[in-house]
């Protein structure tokens, strides 16, 4: 890791260019505040100090956190042993109807974001699909919008996507091209393999090999 007297050590705790979540933030300004100090790691990683003493007094003290939170904290260990006691194989499904049939009164998405934060899911039958592939050794591409995805007019703006679809005959991949300013679907193309990209409005390429 870089000096921690440089600004480098604070973009040491972001990853791919995007804001890292919360929770990692807050334990890297817990890790170097006696050496830089809170405001300043703060200023830098664009997070309010009082995020990272509202965190330090809700750990001191769990009264003071919200009623969702006390909620996932209660959940958690019935999510985790429902897995244990099945050789960790139950998907979100499996798990909320066991849940459910135990007499928890938990709904199905709440399973779902309990079970995303820690990366658990279910073993899945046959091969897994994967959309991306990141390239680590390359630069993240900047984002040149700022997130900002309201335009004035048509075709100044266009959002792509790529995902795939289960059918019976196996994967379908699909890449579509959205425009921000109308939200309406702009062009697409489906295939069985995924290598298809977008490459102008209305142009769709297979690349070769």
């Amino acid at each position: 890791m870089p000096p921690l007297s440089s600004p480098q050590a604070a973009t040491a705790a972001q990853r791919d260019g995007a804001r890292p979540p919360v929770q990692d933030t807050i334990a890297f300004i817990g890790e170097h505040r006696d050496d830089i100090g809170v405001e300043p790691i703060c200023r830098y990683l664009q997070i309010a100090p009082s995020t990272f003493y509202d965190h330090l007094a809700k750990r001191a003290n769990p009264d003071l956190l919200s009623d969702r939170a006390k909620r996932d904290k209660a959940l958690r260990p019935g999510i985790e042993r429902v897995r244990e006691q099945n050789y960790k194989v139950y998907g979100v499904r499996k798990v909320w109807h066991q849940m459910r049939r135990e007499g928890f009164d938990v709904a199905r998405c709440t399973v779902a974001r309990l079970m995303k934060d820690p990366g658990l899911e279910g073993i899945i039958r046959g091969k897994k699909a994967r959309t991306t592939r990141p390239y680590r050794s390359q630069p993240c591409p900047l984002d040149k919008v700022n997130r900002r995805f309201r335009v004035p007019a048509p075709d100044m703006l266009w959002v792509s996507d790529f995902t795939y679809v289960a059918t019976w005959q196996g994967f379908v991949y699909v890449a579509f091209v959205i425009d921000a300013f109308a939200l309406v679907f702009d062009g697409g193309k489906a295939g069985g393999s995924s290598p298809w990209i977008c490459i102008a409005r209305f142009g769709w390429l297979a690349p070769k090999g």
